[in-house]
């Protein structure tokens, strides 16, 4: 047997409201959607169990939120990474210049 092509979220979210809705059973939408009944369950669940998450206010961080997050982490590694770089230069320069940590 053929399966058919995915459907776009669009119609599976329009099929799912209408379940809700009323206007149509399970067992209707799947016919013609020509997609098993389990498969409609599966969608309502998932559209319930999103929309539960919505309105809990529990969602993750946003997409700029992860973003801004991901720069403040480099600009904290490349911080570390030049305060290590002046340790080295002053610490050359002590050797160089003849300075003990006692003379300061």
């Amino acid at each position: 047997m053929v399966r058919p092509p995915a459907l776009p979220p669009e119609e599976k979210v329009r099929i799912v409201l209408s379940i809700l809705a009323g206007e149509m059973t399970v067992a209707e939408a799947a016919r013609r959607a020509k997609v098993s009944g389990q498969s409609i369950g599966t969608w309502k669940r998932r559209f319930l169990e999103s929309g539960r998450a919505g309105l809990a206010g529990k969602s993750g961080p946003g997409t700029r939120e992860r973003q801004l997050e991901s720069q403040v982490a480099d600009l904290t590694q490349a911080l570390g990474e030049a305060a290590v770089e002046l340790r080295v230069w002053k610490k050359s320069a002590e050797g160089r210049l003849g300075l003990s940590r006692t003379s300061r």
